[in-house]
């Protein structure tokens, strides 16, 4: 059996099936509604029931009150059909997305590389090419961990038969520590994708900086490569922040790829370069780095940050005083598990895409 929900204001129309819920229909037809924690406690994808009669699944009490449920609001999450429904979102359309369809797909790990010490590279062949758009993620299923984790996409859409994940060791994460010290070549895993709302505004003129930290570089890689790629003839500067040589991963690929495009400059910074007596780089953090480069003004540029949340925060404030203004960052911040909730919530300046 299935039902169907009108999502409003879009009055985009799908089939949910029995026992799916609203975020996994709107999401597996294309509609993108705003969510982050997935399971019921951060209250980003709460909407409106305006028509129709839906369980409420699973929602904690503290992201949905009771109030709130009085009211008719619902967790998308966690909430399934009883009943033809007709709900309100708050769905900011970006003329910029696509809207590719979430799928299920099986994969096999064909290669594992040791990109530093605290990072592999994971490579793996889908059974089906994935249609997705640069700088977007999946979600991955691993033997023993209680479900999925999210991990972006480093490899461009060109490839799209193939996965290429960077994955750093999280103390005590069960996820990562399965990837780093169980996974190995041949192993086959469940995905699905593609998720996410961090791509490339291709519509809004303006050159492009990318800042990244940690594995945060994995997104940036993929649209980095997808524009060169498309011949883009943009200014593209990446700055690319590690504490040391060792954590400076993938180095070679990017002085290539500035070497081969006139268009494209790369700029490592290490936080801890006194570890590193032979280096001729930026010492010091990588907000610092792109303050140095553009001589702390930023105007009429589009930026673009991935990293973990205190990397983003120092270059948000960077970026601002720089002036440059919420219409002109994107981000997406590296969580842990154990984040999830804590920091689902939207800030006061921007939200979490």
């Amino acid at each position: 059996m299935s039902y169907t929900v009108t999502i409003e204001p879009i009055g985009e129309q799908i089939e949910v099936e029995d026992g799916q819920t609203i975020l996994q229909a709107a999401l597996r037809n294309g509609v993108w509604l705003p969510f982050a924690c997935g399971h019921g406690t951060c209250a980003t994808c709460k909407v409106q029931v305006l028509e129709g009669d839906v369980d409420i699944g699973e929602a904690s009490p503290f992201a949905l009150m009771d109030s709130e449920r009085d009211e008719g609001k619902v967790l998308a999450c966690c909430a399934t059909l009883e009943s033809d429904v007709t709900i309100e979102a708050d769905i900011d359309v970006d003329e910029d997305f696509e809207g590719y369809p979430v799928e299920d797909y099986q994969a096999t790990v064909t290669q594992i590389v040791d990109l530093s010490p605290t990072i592999k590279g994971i490579h793996l062949k889908l059974d089906r090419g994935m249609t997705f758009q640069a700088g977007q993620y999946i979600n991955i299923e691993l033997p023993g961990v209680e479900g999925p984790r999210a991990f972006s996409l480093a490899n461009p859409p060109s490839r799209a038969d193939e996965v290429e994940l960077h994955v750093r060791l999280v103390e005590g994460g069960a996820a990562t520590t399965y990837i780093h010290q169980q996974l190995k070549e041949g192993d086959t895993l469940n995905l699905s994708g593609p998720y996410g709302q961090f791509f490339v505004r291709s519509s809004q003129p303006g050159d492009l900086i990318f800042i990244a930290g940690g594995s945060g570089l994995s997104s940036p890689q993929c649209m980095i490569l997808d524009l060169l790629e498309q011949g883009d003839d943009r200014q593209i500067v990446l700055f690319q922040g590690a504490r040391n040589v060792e954590e400076l991963y993938n180095r070679e690929l990017f002085e290539g790829l500035a070497r081969d495009h006139d268009n494209f400059i790369y700029v490592p910074a290490l936080s801890q370069a006194e570890e590193d007596a032979g280096w001729q780089g930026f010492k010091g953090y990588v907000h610092d780095a792109a303050k140095a480069h553009f001589d702390g003004r930023f105007s009429g540029r589009k930026a673009y940050l991935c990293g973990p949340p205190p990397m983003i925060d120092a270059a948000i404030t960077a970026l601002m005083q720089g002036r440059l203004f919420e219409r002109d960052i994107f981000m997406e911040k590296f969580l842990t598990a154990a984040d999830g909730a804590e920091d689902a919530q939207r800030s006061a300046l921007f939200k979490k895409i």
